[in-house]
Protein backbone atom coordinates (compact mmCIF):
# COMPACT_ATOMS: atom_id res chain seq x y z
CA UNK A 1 0.00 0.00 0.00
CA UNK A 2 1.17 3.55 -0.75
CA UNK A 3 2.60 5.29 2.31
CA UNK A 4 1.14 8.74 1.55
CA UNK A 5 -2.62 9.08 1.62
CA UNK A 6 -2.72 12.73 0.44
CA UNK A 7 -1.23 12.57 -3.08
CA UNK A 8 -0.66 15.67 -5.23
CA UNK A 9 -1.23 15.76 -8.99
CA UNK A 10 0.65 19.08 -9.00
CA UNK A 11 3.40 18.44 -6.44
CA UNK A 12 4.31 20.73 -3.57
CA UNK A 13 7.93 20.76 -4.75
CA UNK A 14 6.63 22.50 -7.89
CA UNK A 15 4.16 24.89 -6.23
CA UNK A 16 6.73 25.92 -3.60
CA UNK A 17 8.32 28.48 -5.94
CA UNK A 18 4.97 30.29 -6.20
CA UNK A 19 4.23 30.46 -2.48
CA UNK A 20 3.78 33.69 -0.56
CA UNK A 21 6.18 34.45 2.29
CA UNK A 22 6.80 30.81 3.16
CA UNK A 23 6.44 27.33 1.72
CA UNK A 24 3.15 26.63 3.50
CA UNK A 25 0.82 29.18 1.88
CA UNK A 26 -0.03 30.26 -1.66
CA UNK A 27 -2.30 32.81 -3.33
CA UNK A 28 -4.90 31.33 -5.66
CA UNK A 29 -7.32 32.95 -8.09
CA UNK A 30 -10.47 30.87 -8.43
CA UNK A 31 -12.06 31.19 -11.87
CA UNK A 32 -15.63 30.46 -10.80
CA UNK A 33 -15.56 33.01 -8.00
CA UNK A 34 -13.32 35.50 -9.85
CA UNK A 35 -11.61 36.08 -6.56
CA UNK A 36 -8.03 36.06 -5.30
CA UNK A 37 -7.77 33.96 -2.14
CA UNK A 38 -4.62 34.86 -0.26
CA UNK A 39 -2.49 32.53 1.85
CA UNK A 40 -4.34 29.28 1.12
CA UNK A 41 -2.65 26.13 2.49
CA UNK A 42 -0.37 24.58 -0.14
CA UNK A 43 -0.85 21.07 1.20
CA UNK A 44 -4.55 21.17 0.24
CA UNK A 45 -3.94 22.26 -3.36
CA UNK A 46 -4.12 19.88 -6.33
CA UNK A 47 -4.38 16.73 -4.25
CA UNK A 48 -6.69 13.91 -3.26
CA UNK A 49 -6.72 10.81 -1.10
CA UNK A 50 -4.73 8.12 -2.92
CA UNK A 51 -5.03 10.09 -6.16
CA UNK A 52 -2.75 7.55 -7.91
CA UNK A 53 -4.23 4.61 -6.08
CA UNK A 54 -2.32 2.54 -3.55
CA UNK A 55 0.51 1.14 -5.68
CA UNK A 56 3.78 1.69 -3.74
CA UNK A 57 5.92 1.13 -6.88
CA UNK A 58 4.10 3.89 -8.76
CA UNK A 59 4.33 6.19 -5.76
CA UNK A 60 8.08 5.56 -5.50
CA UNK A 61 8.58 6.30 -9.21
CA UNK A 62 6.67 9.57 -8.91
CA UNK A 63 8.65 10.59 -5.85
CA UNK A 64 11.89 9.89 -7.72
CA UNK A 65 10.88 12.17 -10.59
CA UNK A 66 9.78 14.92 -8.21
CA UNK A 67 13.01 14.60 -6.23
CA UNK A 68 15.03 15.11 -9.41
CA UNK A 69 12.97 18.18 -10.21
CA UNK A 70 13.56 19.58 -6.71
CA UNK A 71 17.33 19.11 -6.99
CA UNK A 72 17.44 20.81 -10.40
CA UNK A 73 15.41 23.73 -9.10
CA UNK A 74 17.73 24.20 -6.12
CA UNK A 75 20.63 24.57 -8.55
CA UNK A 76 18.72 27.21 -10.50
CA UNK A 77 17.68 28.94 -7.28
CA UNK A 78 21.33 29.24 -6.36
CA UNK A 79 22.01 31.19 -9.57
CA UNK A 80 21.64 30.30 -13.24
CA UNK A 81 24.97 29.76 -14.97
CA UNK A 82 24.11 27.49 -17.87
CA UNK A 83 21.04 25.50 -18.88
CA UNK A 84 22.80 22.25 -19.74
CA UNK A 85 21.75 18.81 -20.93
CA UNK A 86 21.12 17.49 -17.43
CA UNK A 87 18.61 20.22 -16.58
CA UNK A 88 16.94 19.86 -19.95
CA UNK A 89 16.34 16.15 -19.37
CA UNK A 90 14.92 16.69 -15.88
CA UNK A 91 12.52 19.44 -16.91
CA UNK A 92 11.55 17.68 -20.14
CA UNK A 93 10.51 14.54 -18.28
CA UNK A 94 8.80 16.52 -15.52
CA UNK A 95 6.83 18.53 -18.10
CA UNK A 96 5.64 15.37 -19.87
CA UNK A 97 4.68 13.59 -16.66
CA UNK A 98 2.87 16.67 -15.40
CA UNK A 99 1.05 17.01 -18.73
CA UNK A 100 -0.25 13.44 -18.43
CA UNK A 101 -1.10 13.16 -14.74
CA UNK A 102 -3.27 16.11 -13.67
CA UNK A 103 -6.95 15.91 -12.81
CA UNK A 104 -7.73 17.96 -15.93
CA UNK A 105 -5.88 15.44 -18.11
CA UNK A 106 -7.75 12.60 -16.43
CA UNK A 107 -11.09 14.31 -17.04
CA UNK A 108 -10.24 14.71 -20.74
CA UNK A 109 -9.57 10.97 -20.95
CA UNK A 110 -12.82 10.19 -19.16
CA UNK A 111 -14.83 12.37 -21.53
CA UNK A 112 -13.37 10.52 -24.50
CA UNK A 113 -14.12 7.15 -22.90
CA UNK A 114 -17.70 8.23 -22.30
CA UNK A 115 -18.05 8.96 -26.01
CA UNK A 116 -16.79 5.50 -26.90
CA UNK A 117 -19.08 3.90 -24.34
CA UNK A 118 -22.06 5.77 -25.71
CA UNK A 119 -21.37 4.52 -29.23
CA UNK A 120 -20.88 0.97 -28.01
CA UNK A 121 -24.15 1.10 -26.09
CA UNK A 122 -22.38 0.14 -22.89
CA UNK A 123 -23.53 0.92 -19.38
CA UNK A 124 -21.82 4.25 -18.54
CA UNK A 125 -20.87 2.95 -15.09
CA UNK A 126 -19.26 -0.09 -16.68
CA UNK A 127 -17.44 1.61 -19.53
CA UNK A 128 -16.26 4.87 -17.99
CA UNK A 129 -13.03 4.90 -16.01
CA UNK A 130 -12.98 6.85 -12.79
CA UNK A 131 -10.63 9.74 -12.18
CA UNK A 132 -8.06 7.67 -10.30
CA UNK A 133 -7.96 4.98 -12.98
CA UNK A 134 -7.57 7.61 -15.69
CA UNK A 135 -4.70 9.25 -13.79
CA UNK A 136 -2.93 5.92 -13.35
CA UNK A 137 -3.35 5.24 -17.07
CA UNK A 138 -1.76 8.62 -17.80
CA UNK A 139 1.18 7.74 -15.56
CA UNK A 140 1.69 4.44 -17.39
CA UNK A 141 1.50 6.23 -20.76
CA UNK A 142 4.47 8.35 -19.69
CA UNK A 143 7.03 5.61 -20.32
CA UNK A 144 5.55 4.86 -23.75
CA UNK A 145 5.59 8.47 -24.96
CA UNK A 146 8.71 10.04 -23.42
CA UNK A 147 10.75 9.36 -26.56
CA UNK A 148 8.36 11.46 -28.66
CA UNK A 149 9.78 14.74 -27.37
CA UNK A 150 13.48 13.84 -27.46
CA UNK A 151 13.92 15.81 -30.69
CA UNK A 152 12.60 19.11 -29.32
CA UNK A 153 14.85 22.02 -28.42
CA UNK A 154 14.63 23.34 -24.87
CA UNK A 155 15.47 26.58 -23.12
CA UNK A 156 14.53 28.83 -20.21
CA UNK A 157 12.81 32.20 -20.46
CA UNK A 158 14.10 34.62 -17.83
CA UNK A 159 11.45 37.17 -16.84
CA UNK A 160 12.99 40.63 -16.32
CA UNK A 161 9.66 42.46 -16.07
CA UNK A 162 7.58 43.43 -12.99
CA UNK A 163 4.77 41.08 -14.12
CA UNK A 164 5.42 37.57 -12.75
CA UNK A 165 4.75 34.27 -14.43
CA UNK A 166 1.72 32.53 -12.94
CA UNK A 167 0.92 28.83 -12.76
CA UNK A 168 -2.20 26.71 -12.28
CA UNK A 169 -3.71 23.35 -11.36
CA UNK A 170 -2.85 22.17 -14.89
CA UNK A 171 0.46 23.91 -15.56
CA UNK A 172 2.16 21.81 -18.27
CA UNK A 173 0.91 23.38 -21.51
CA UNK A 174 1.00 21.74 -24.94
CA UNK A 175 0.29 24.22 -27.71
CA UNK A 176 1.23 24.93 -31.33
CA UNK A 177 1.69 28.47 -32.62
CA UNK A 178 2.25 27.38 -36.22
CA UNK A 179 -0.86 25.22 -36.41
CA UNK A 180 -3.13 27.64 -34.57
CA UNK A 181 -1.96 30.65 -36.57
CA UNK A 182 -1.90 29.08 -40.02
CA UNK A 183 -4.55 26.34 -39.75
CA UNK A 184 -2.73 23.97 -42.08
CA UNK A 185 -4.71 20.91 -40.91
CA UNK A 186 -8.29 22.03 -40.26
CA UNK A 187 -10.34 19.43 -38.44
CA UNK A 188 -7.30 17.68 -36.97
CA UNK A 189 -5.87 17.97 -33.48
CA UNK A 190 -2.18 18.12 -32.69
CA UNK A 191 -0.13 16.30 -30.10
CA UNK A 192 3.32 15.33 -28.85
CA UNK A 193 4.61 14.28 -32.27
CA UNK A 194 3.13 17.13 -34.28
CA UNK A 195 5.16 19.63 -36.26
CA UNK A 196 5.21 22.99 -34.53
CA UNK A 197 4.66 21.64 -31.00
CA UNK A 198 5.46 23.93 -28.07
CA UNK A 199 5.72 22.84 -24.41
CA UNK A 200 5.43 25.45 -21.64
CA UNK A 201 5.94 25.12 -17.90
CA UNK A 202 6.36 28.03 -15.46
CA UNK A 203 9.12 27.18 -12.96
CA UNK A 204 9.16 30.34 -10.85
CA UNK A 205 7.59 33.80 -11.14
CA UNK A 206 10.74 34.81 -13.04
CA UNK A 207 11.50 31.60 -14.95
CA UNK A 208 9.65 29.47 -17.53
CA UNK A 209 10.68 26.25 -19.29
CA UNK A 210 10.06 25.99 -23.04
CA UNK A 211 10.31 23.04 -25.42
CA UNK A 212 9.80 23.69 -29.12
CA UNK A 213 10.14 22.26 -32.61
CA UNK A 214 13.46 23.65 -33.81
CA UNK A 215 12.58 22.96 -37.46
CA UNK A 216 9.61 25.34 -37.23
CA UNK A 217 10.58 27.99 -34.66
CA UNK A 218 13.50 30.24 -33.92
CA UNK A 219 14.08 31.32 -30.32
CA UNK A 220 17.25 33.37 -29.80
CA UNK A 221 19.05 32.43 -26.58
CA UNK A 222 22.45 32.37 -24.92
CA UNK A 223 23.60 29.36 -22.92
CA UNK A 224 20.07 28.01 -23.13
CA UNK A 225 18.47 31.16 -21.67
CA UNK A 226 16.44 33.92 -23.34
CA UNK A 227 15.41 37.09 -21.55
CA UNK A 228 11.96 38.69 -21.57
CA UNK A 229 11.95 42.45 -21.06
CA UNK A 230 8.47 43.27 -22.36
CA UNK A 231 5.50 42.71 -20.01
CA UNK A 232 3.24 41.89 -22.96
CA UNK A 233 5.33 38.77 -23.63
CA UNK A 234 4.84 37.62 -20.03
CA UNK A 235 1.09 38.23 -20.30
CA UNK A 236 1.00 36.21 -23.55
CA UNK A 237 2.56 33.24 -21.74
CA UNK A 238 0.29 33.67 -18.69
CA UNK A 239 -2.77 33.49 -20.94
CA UNK A 240 -2.02 29.80 -21.53
CA UNK A 241 -2.46 29.06 -17.83
CA UNK A 242 -5.92 30.67 -17.87
CA UNK A 243 -6.82 28.75 -21.01
CA UNK A 244 -5.75 25.37 -19.70
CA UNK A 245 -6.38 25.40 -15.95
CA UNK A 246 -9.24 23.44 -14.42
CA UNK A 247 -10.25 25.75 -11.56
CA UNK A 248 -7.38 27.68 -9.98
CA UNK A 249 -4.53 30.01 -10.93
CA UNK A 250 -1.60 30.24 -8.51
CA UNK A 251 0.53 33.34 -8.07
CA UNK A 252 2.90 35.05 -5.68
CA UNK A 253 2.27 38.36 -3.89
CA UNK A 254 3.51 40.65 -6.65
CA UNK A 255 0.51 40.41 -8.97
CA UNK A 256 -2.77 42.16 -8.25
CA UNK A 257 -6.28 40.76 -8.17
CA UNK A 258 -7.32 43.42 -10.71
CA UNK A 259 -4.65 42.22 -13.13
CA UNK A 260 -5.83 38.62 -12.83
CA UNK A 261 -9.46 39.61 -13.33
CA UNK A 262 -8.53 41.65 -16.40
CA UNK A 263 -6.58 38.80 -18.05
CA UNK A 264 -9.32 36.29 -17.26
CA UNK A 265 -11.97 38.61 -18.74
CA UNK A 266 -10.02 38.47 -22.03
CA UNK A 267 -9.58 34.70 -21.88
CA UNK A 268 -13.00 33.58 -20.65
CA UNK A 269 -14.79 33.99 -24.03
CA UNK A 270 -12.26 31.71 -25.75
CA UNK A 271 -11.96 29.04 -23.02
CA UNK A 272 -13.59 25.94 -24.53
CA UNK A 273 -16.66 24.64 -22.71
CA UNK A 274 -15.69 21.11 -23.78
CA UNK A 275 -12.09 20.01 -24.26
CA UNK A 276 -12.87 17.65 -27.10
CA UNK A 277 -15.50 17.05 -29.78
CA UNK A 278 -16.56 13.61 -31.01
CA UNK A 279 -17.09 12.90 -34.72
CA UNK A 280 -18.97 9.83 -36.04
CA UNK A 281 -18.90 8.02 -39.38
CA UNK A 282 -20.75 4.93 -40.65
CA UNK A 283 -19.72 2.31 -43.18
CA UNK A 284 -21.19 3.33 -46.56
CA UNK A 285 -19.62 0.85 -49.00
CA UNK A 286 -16.93 -1.78 -49.50
CA UNK A 287 -15.03 -2.49 -52.74
CA UNK A 288 -11.66 -3.93 -53.73
CA UNK A 289 -10.62 -4.39 -50.13
CA UNK A 290 -11.38 -0.79 -49.18
CA UNK A 291 -14.08 0.60 -46.92
CA UNK A 292 -15.71 4.00 -47.37
CA UNK A 293 -17.26 5.79 -44.40
CA UNK A 294 -19.62 8.75 -44.37
CA UNK A 295 -19.73 11.36 -41.62
CA UNK A 296 -22.98 11.36 -39.65
CA UNK A 297 -24.39 12.26 -36.25
CA UNK A 298 -24.65 10.03 -33.20
CA UNK A 299 -28.45 9.95 -33.44
CA UNK A 300 -28.35 8.61 -37.01
CA UNK A 301 -26.28 5.51 -36.18
CA UNK A 302 -28.49 2.43 -36.16
CA UNK A 303 -28.08 -0.49 -33.74
CA UNK A 304 -25.55 -2.98 -35.10
CA UNK A 305 -24.30 -0.59 -37.77
CA UNK A 306 -20.55 -0.51 -38.37
CA UNK A 307 -19.29 2.88 -37.26
CA UNK A 308 -16.12 4.80 -36.49
CA UNK A 309 -15.52 7.40 -33.81
CA UNK A 310 -12.94 10.19 -33.85
CA UNK A 311 -12.29 12.32 -30.79
CA UNK A 312 -10.75 15.70 -31.59
CA UNK A 313 -9.04 17.64 -28.82
CA UNK A 314 -9.95 21.32 -28.78
CA UNK A 315 -6.92 23.63 -28.72
CA UNK A 316 -8.01 27.27 -28.35
CA UNK A 317 -5.91 30.09 -29.79
CA UNK A 318 -4.42 32.18 -26.96
CA UNK A 319 -4.88 35.42 -28.88
CA UNK A 320 -1.22 36.44 -28.43
CA UNK A 321 2.22 34.86 -28.50
CA UNK A 322 5.52 35.90 -26.93
CA UNK A 323 7.69 37.78 -29.42
CA UNK A 324 10.67 35.54 -28.63
CA UNK A 325 9.15 32.59 -30.55
CA UNK A 326 9.09 33.21 -34.31
CA UNK A 327 8.44 30.90 -37.27
CA UNK A 328 11.41 29.98 -39.45
CA UNK A 329 11.00 31.00 -43.08
CA UNK A 330 13.23 28.12 -44.17
CA UNK A 331 11.89 25.57 -41.68
CA UNK A 332 10.53 22.08 -42.25
CA UNK A 333 7.30 20.19 -41.60
CA UNK A 334 6.33 16.80 -43.00
CA UNK A 335 3.05 15.39 -44.30
CA UNK A 336 1.84 12.25 -46.05
CA UNK A 337 -1.59 13.77 -46.74
CA UNK A 338 -3.39 11.45 -44.32
CA UNK A 339 -5.08 11.87 -40.97
CA UNK A 340 -1.64 11.71 -39.34
CA UNK A 341 -1.39 15.44 -39.98
CA UNK A 342 1.87 17.36 -40.06
CA UNK A 343 4.71 15.64 -38.20
CA UNK A 344 8.25 16.45 -37.19
CA UNK A 345 11.08 14.74 -39.04
CA UNK A 346 11.57 12.24 -36.20
CA UNK A 347 8.01 11.00 -36.73
CA UNK A 348 8.49 10.06 -40.38
CA UNK A 349 10.88 7.14 -39.96
CA UNK A 350 8.31 4.40 -39.33
CA UNK A 351 6.72 2.20 -41.97
CA UNK A 352 3.97 3.96 -43.95
CA UNK A 353 2.02 3.22 -47.11
CA UNK A 354 2.14 6.92 -47.93
CA UNK A 355 5.30 8.86 -48.69
CA UNK A 356 6.25 11.70 -46.38
CA UNK A 357 6.83 15.01 -48.12
CA UNK A 358 8.72 17.98 -46.71
CA UNK A 359 7.03 21.39 -46.79
CA UNK A 360 7.91 24.84 -45.54
CA UNK A 361 5.97 25.97 -42.45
Amino acid sequence: MATNKNQHFVPRVYLRRFTSRNDAQINLFNLDRRKLIRNAPVKKQCSGDYFYGQDPALEAAIQGLESGYGKAMRVLDAGIINFGAGHKTVFKLFWLFQHLRTEAAARRSMEMMEGLGDLAGADPQEFTANIKAAVRAGCVTFTDTMHQIDDLKFCLLKNKTPIPFITSDNPAVLTNKWRLDRNRSPGLSFGLGSAGMIALLPLRPDLLFVGYDGDVYHLPKRNGIAEIKNASDVTALNRHQFLQCHANIYTNDSISEENLIDVYAQIEPIRPVARHVTHYAVLASQADGYERYEVTTRDNILPGQTAMIHSQVIHPHPGAWPSQITIRANGSVYTNNTGAGYRRRSGTTGASQHQWVRERP
